[in-house]
């Protein structure tokens, strides 16, 4: 049996990665190949082409990049020419991986969709596109589930996939020797996200916030884990411009999460990461002005960032375009690791989000569905 997985960016790679793991647990023999990163590569899938550099955002990031995406496209075309997959597994990436799905379609292939376009935050007329090119669509969110299936896509509500994978591998004490942190010292992590684009915007506003940050706090710590996609080169270079010290670690994230007090993060998977992890998070974003307008046309919901989502209100901090400035994030980064009436009410709403996203199983639920369609064309 052969299954062709496609995702474009860091978190994607790490549930392809999750769910390559629960596949071949079921199936042994199953060969998998597409298009991923480290970690769907560790996991034992042929990485055909490497989503390193790949990630744009935003209308106008994607009409400068369409001549690069189209050729992948092409190829990933010929791809199932070559292998006829039983499956593709679309995750995430949606605007490209629609455009795979309708290909897949075309040559005969079923296709299941899993971390689906969010069709319930903006362009609802969405779903019925998806649902008339997926086979099937594994949702992660209740209220996903609701809004597709009223849209006539074949859905299964799956849970949240992060609820299997976000968990410590280390206890406290151990997290705090490996990072060489004194208990009680407050900790800052920067999470500026997986894409080039992302962090050359974000980055330097955090790094400026935090300074502010140790300038009424010199013990803390500021940590920033390596995403797969982002060179470390990179990052240092932009750090080497602050005078203060911040660690680059690739090893042991969500141990990392469950020593921090703290989270600075461009809002995404990570920020339902530290919500897992129950680190209080200042959720940043800043784009093309142009893209931002659109998105304001568009989105009808009243946050963005995921945990304020879950919970159905604003329990985070939010800070877009202007608002993202080393200031404001500074200032919301203080209250949090230095009012602890303020903390406390977000650990308690963190914990009620961790709640709704579900049981553990989702990966495993998610592997079920997929081997269901390929199995069900042969």
């Amino acid at each position: 049996m052969k299954i062709m997985i496609s995702v474009g960016e860091a978190s994607g790679d790490l549930h392809g990665a999750s769910v390559a793991a629960a596949l071949k647990l079921l199936e042994p023999n199953i060969e998998l190949f597409g298009m991923g990163g480290k970690a769907m590569r560790d996991a034992g899938v042929t990485v055909n082409y490497d989503i390193a550099g790949l990630g744009v955002i935003g209308f106008v990031e994607v009409v400068k990049n369409l001549g690069k995406l189209f050729a992948l496209r092409d190829n990933l075309a010929a791809l199932m020419d070559q292998e006829r997959p039983d499956v593709l597994v679309i995750i995430d990436y949606p605007d490209f991986n629609l455009r795979l799905a309708k290909i897949a379609k075309a040559k005969g292939i079923p296709v299941v969709s899993y971390i689906s376009p969010s069709a319930w935050a903006w362009r609802r007329g969405r779903a019925k596109d998806v649902a008339g090119l997926v086979d099937k669509l594994a949702a992660i969110f209740p209220f996903e589930a609701e809004v597709y299936r009223e849209a006539g896509a074949n859905v299964t509500f799956v849970g949240h996939p992060l609820v299997d994978i976000v968990k410590p591998s280390l206890s406290k004490e151990e997290a705090y020797r490996f990072f060489n942190v004194r208990p009680g010292q407050p900790v800052v992590l920067l999470m500026p996200g997986s894409r080039e684009q992302e962090v050359s915007s974000l980055l330097p506003v955090m790094l400026e916030a935090c300074r502010q940050v140790a300038g009424q706090l010199p013990d803390c710590r500021i940590f920033l884990p390596v995403a797969s996609t982002i060179s470390r080169e990179m990052l240092q270079n932009m750090i080497d411009g602050y005078t203060m010290d911040v660690t680059l670690t690739s090893e042991h994230t969500y141990d990392l999460m469950g020593i921090a007090d703290v989270a600075i993060a461009s809002s995404g998977t990570a920020t339902l990461e530290t919500s897992l992890m129950g680190v209080p998070t200042v959720i940043i974003y800043k784009m093309a002005a142009l893209t931002y307008l659109l998105g304001k046309l568009l989105v009808k919901i009243p946050n963005i960032g995921l945990p304020n989502i879950v919970a159905g209100r604003r329990i985070v901090p939010e800070l877009l375009q202007g608002e993202a400035n080393p200031g404001t994030i500074a200032a919301e980064t203080l209250v949090l690791l230095t009012d602890q009436t303020v903390r406390e009410k977000v650990l308690a709403d963190l914990a009620e989000v961790k709640e709704k996203l579900g049981q553990t199983g989702a990966v495993h639920r998610v592997a079920e569905v997929i081997l269901e369609v390929a199995q069900a064309r042969r």
